[in-house]
């Protein structure tokens, strides 16, 4: 049978109908979960994998960091046709810093950034961002196969059992000082806030579940107070103002780097920790909301 033109074939694409054409380029998830060992979460077209270090315990200041507060790894795939654009965060102690990095690079996935997040902890943890396009199957069974280097646990957690652990602070006080809804998850109270603008790379459109919303957590400590942690996302302009600010109301900054290398903007990360009064550490975390260019609040 003679072979039709790559040029043809996708003026044959282009004339399926909408259905037909859907129909070829929708990928089997079920295939990516099995890959990955997890099931997703998705929000809008965005499947994405939470691959948090349950397995290690890393203590800052006396502190038993919970995975939900800076331990939590994780990929995600946005749609782009018959592939998917891939970024991720994966949690790494010293020792697994390269065998995970030659296992990844060694099979076509991106290491676009390799950086600490926290100070003083014990073990040191390290975070290494990654992307690449491609078939989401085959990339997820990759970074599978990069942390076998590790002992990131693949298991599912066990159900929680009624309701989620007590915060032991003004949950509802933080939520309305930081004018955004958090969430419980496992007794962190998390916060996601996605900036104003639109991001992209890889000449796609990048959603904030791919790793660009602002992330702010809460470990509660005793006593109403909070161990926070945590990523601002900031435009080069915005980095000095919002580096001032914290640093004004008593919150470290830990961290200013990259995640990306093809962004636009470019966007900047400032990681951060304090451990103080859960609503005075939320009113210093406002003050730095307001020096960044955020969606509107809820």
């Amino acid at each position: 049978m003679k072979k039709r033109p790559l040029a043809t074939l996708c003026t044959i694409c282009l004339l399926l109908p909408a259905s037909v054409a859907v129909a070829v380029a929708e990928t089997d998830w079920s295939q990516v979960d099995a890959a990955i060992g997890k099931k997703a979460a998705v929000s809008g077209s965005v499947h994405k994998y939470a691959l948090p270090r349950s397995d290690l315990h890393v203590t800052l200041d006396g502190v038993s960091i919970k995975p939900g507060l800076a331990l939590g790894g994780w990929i995600a795939f946005e749609p782009a046709g018959h592939s998917a654009m891939m970024m991720g965060d994966l949690v790494v102690i010293e020792t697994e810093v390269n065998p995970v990095m030659r296992s990844l690079l060694a099979n076509g996935v991106q290491v676009t950034a390799v950086h600490n997040h926290l100070l003083r902890a014990s073990p040191a943890t390290f975070y290494m961002h990654v992307g690449a396009h491609g078939d989401p199957a085959k990339l997820a069974a990759v970074v599978r196969e990069a942390l076998a280097k590790t002992k990131t646990p693949f298991e599912p957690p066990a159900a929680p059992a009624g309701e989620p652990p007590k915060l032991g602070f003004d949950a509802a006080e933080v939520d309305n000082v930081l004018g955004f809804p958090g969430r419980n998850n496992g007794g962190v109270l998390q916060f996601s806030i996605p900036k104003a603008e639109q991001i992209r790379a890889g000449g796609m459109t990048v959603a904030p579940a791919m790793g660009t919303a602002i992330a702010i957590n809460f470990e509660p400590t005793g006593d109403g107070k909070a161990a926070i942690s945590g990523d601002f996302v900031a435009t080069a302009k915005e980095v000095e103002p919002l580096l001032k600010t914290l640093e004004a109301y008593g919150i470290e900054v830990t961290a200013l780097h990259n995640h990306m290398l093809d962004d636009e903007p470019r966007l900047f990360f400032v990681h951060f920790w304090a451990n103080d009064d859960a609503v005075k550490l939320a009113r210093g975390l406002r003050a730095a909301l307001d020096t960044v260019h955020v969606a509107a609040r809820s």
